[in-house]
C-alpha cells in the first residue's frame, strides 16, 4: 500500500520530464502550417462540392433522359 503515494510523484515528474522535452513549432512554423491547412481544406471543399454539383445534375439528367424515353 505504501508504493501507491510515491508512484504519484514519480508518475508527475514522469509527465514534467515529457513536456520539457517537447519542441514546440516557432510562430513562423505555425502560420505556415495554418495556412496549409487553411488552403488544402478549402480545395478539398470546393472539390467535394463540386463533385456534388457534378452528380446531382448527372443524376437529374439522366433521369430527364429516361422519362423522356419511356413516354
Amino acid at each position: 500500500m505504501s508504493d501507491i503515494g510515491k508512484e504519484k510523484p514519480d508518475f508527475f515528474k514522469g509527465v514534467k520530464a515529457e513536456y520539457n522535452k517537447i519542441i514546440w513549432p516557432s510562430k513562423e512554423d505555425l502560420i505556415k502550417q495554418t495556412i496549409a491547412v487553411i488552403t488544402v481544406s478549402l480545395i478539398l471543399g470546393l472539390l467535394i462540392v463540386s463533385m456534388d454539383w457534378l452528380i446531382r445534375y448527372g443524376i437529374e439528367f439522366l433521369q430527364q433522359i429516361m422519362n423522356n424515353w419511356v413516354k
